[in-house]
């Protein structure tokens, strides 16, 4: 900024005003100092005026997985609440990885952010607690910790696997099948206890069988299709709810190669609104997941706390409701113009 000054022939608080208050500089001035700027290839260190005003204007935000929708719509929300509040936006994705979502809070961290928005897969609680002693406040999405000193924002994955499954029932599916997973992560725990429940109200008329998997991906999908076609037609479940549509677009392929009908034989349908697995033949049935609301709503409790006096941000749990996104794979194609 020294530099920029003398090249200007101005002060450093000339400089200073032009960077964070122009509107109280002339515009002969500015002009001159923007063309300093512009010769120099001066770059403001923000880390350097963070520590100069005690205030950081960025929000970070790590992610488990940025190939899934559901986290680009979080995204999306997130970066229009940041920019609603003048306050800008970092993301980092941590691939499904305890160890990078680690590694994504220390840089967050050490860019000294106002405050993070973190959507883990697994408890994260030491993880958040060493950032938030750090000063840092944090909302937590799509996981329900018991941190009662936290902030989150979820969809009702219960909700997510009961409606799923009523979806299918009323379809006039009696033999359900569940695909999924891991269930130690507790989106698939919760989608699980759904599908249950709304098997359990029709009092032994509907069938469900629990089909896990390796991992939430095509391979899971694929390996668990590969067991569903090798059973006779008639042990076969005539409804398959996958925990992601990922696992769901890869039975429906192994369901086609082996020739049996989507939906006719089977209606196949995925859970989490992923539109990494919308590319196939035959368009998924889903649940939404209200990723878009979920960014935009965390954004805004963590943006409270943060301008907040101490103590009078009150800490609360949101939770949005999902709904069914009716496609091909449950209810076969819809003629055209009806």
């Amino acid at each position: 900024m020294s530099d920029v000054a003398a090249h200007a022939g101005v002060s450093l608080g000339t400089v200073s005003n032009v960077l964070n208050y122009p509107e109280k500089v002339s515009e002969s001035t500015l002009v001159r100092v923007l063309d300093a700027i512009e010769t120099l290839g001066f770059v403001r260190n923000n880390n350097a005026r963070t520590l100069a005003v005690g205030s950081s204007r960025f929000i970070g935000l790590s992610v488990p997985d940025i190939s899934n929708m559901l986290f680009v719509d979080i995204a999306r929300g997130a970066q229009d609440a940041a920019r609603a509040a003048d306050m800008s936006f970092m993301l980092a994705n941590s691939d499904n990885a305890q160890e990078l979502q680690d590694a994504n809070l220390s840089l967050f961290d050490e860019a000294r952010v106002a405050g993070i928005l973190l959507a883990p897969m697994e408890d994260s609680y030491s993880s958040i607690d060493r950032v938030r002693r750090h000063g840092r406040p944090v909302v937590v999405l799509n996981y329900l910790s018991q941190d009662p000193e936290t902030c989150h924002v979820l969809v009702d994955n219960e909700n997510v696997g009961y409606l799923a499954a009523r979806h299918m029932i009323e379809l006039g599916r009696t033999r359900l099948a569940f695909v999924g997973g891991r269930d130690n992560l507790q989106p698939v725990h919760f989608r699980r206890l759904g599908v249950r429940r709304a098997v359990a109200e029709e009092g032994g008329r509907v069938t469900l069988d629990e089909i896990h998997t390796v991992d939430l991906n095509q391979p899971g999908g694929n390996d668990a299709g590969m067991v569903l076609a090798g059973r006779p037609a008639d042990e076969r479940p005539d409804g398959v709810i996958a925990v992601t549509d990922l696992i769901g677009m890869a039975i429906i392929q192994v369901f086609n190669e082996r020739g049996i009908s989507v939906p006719g034989d089977v209606a196949v349908m995925g859970c989490d609104y992923n539109s990494a697995a919308w590319g196939g033949a035959i368009p998924l049935t889903t649940m939404t997941m209200r990723g878009y609301d979920m960014g935009l709503e965390s954004t805004r409790l963590l943006i409270e706390e943060i301008t907040l006096p101490s103590g009078e941000h009150e800490h609360r749990t949101v939770t949005l409701q999902p709904s069914v996104v009716v496609r091909e794979s449950s209810v076969g194609r819809v003629p055209s113009g009806s």
